[in-house]
């Protein structure tokens, strides 16, 4: 059985995206959760323990290891099917949205690090914000209408879903307008069983990192906190 090894639900947007592949494709694992040490190198040197960068996500599989969310989407591809679309252009597409998603957005990243667990109106929207939010509501126009939905690559949930996960949770974290199709997509992945889970956890952590939660309030205005106290 495979050991996935995770840090806190509320901010390791890396770590969700595998959980919830393999929770949605009903694969097997062992989840082992580290919390973020206080201080990069602190982390960094705890993880080390089952990660040779430091980092999560981290995938053992008996004597392999795996790491980075994208190698280990490809790694479980090779022995279960359903991680990628089985029509060729569904899975072209789907491969180059996530590794989209995977190397991109940056300005999505830095102004709305995922915490899943409040709610905060944004201090402004900079041009680069606003740019990544069109180029999200436009790659998931264009694959909801080219395969028909419910989800990015058609009727089925793929690893292009899982890689897009942590963007729901920002989404919703943040409330940010992405328009009525967008929308309609970030109802449909909130409504899995997988991400109930994941969020209902999420806010039953009591660990606060400081450095993630200043971080996050120097974006914007705390509306509400639902944390665990």
């Amino acid at each position: 059985m495979y050991t996935l090894y995770i840090a806190n639900r509320n901010y390791s947007s890396w770590s969700l995206r595998p959980w919830v592949l393999l929770s949605e494709l009903n694969i097997p694992f062992d989840e082992k959760l580290t919390p973020f040490q206080h201080g990069t190198s602190s982390s960094w040197t705890l993880f080390r323990t089952f990660s040779p960068t430091g980092k999560v996500p981290c995938l053992h599989d008996g004597d392999i290891t795996v790491w980075d969310s994208l190698s280990i989407a490809e790694y479980v591809a090779e022995h279960h099917p359903g991680v990628w679309p089985s029509d060729v252009q569904a899975r072209a597409w789907a491969r180059s949205a996530a590794a989209e998603m995977h190397s991109g957005f940056e300005a999505l990243r830095s102004h709305c690090p995922m915490n899943c667990g409040i709610r905060l109106k944004l201090h402004t929207i900079p041009a680069a914000l606003s740019s990544n939010l069109a180029r999200l509501q436009e790659l998931w126009s264009e694959g909801l209408t080219r395969f028909g939905g419910p989800y990015l690559a058609g009727a089925t949930f793929t690893a292009v879903d899982a890689f897009y996960a942590p963007v729901v949770f920002r989404i919703q974290s943040y409330q940010l307008d992405v328009g009525s199709t967008a929308n309609t997509y970030v109802q449909q992945m909130l409504a899995l069983a997988s991400m109930h889970r994941w969020y209902d956890a999420a806010l039953k952590e009591t660990w606060r990192d400081p450095d993630h939660e200043e971080e996050t309030l120097r974006q914007g205005t705390l509306l509400e906190d639902l944390r665990a106290a």
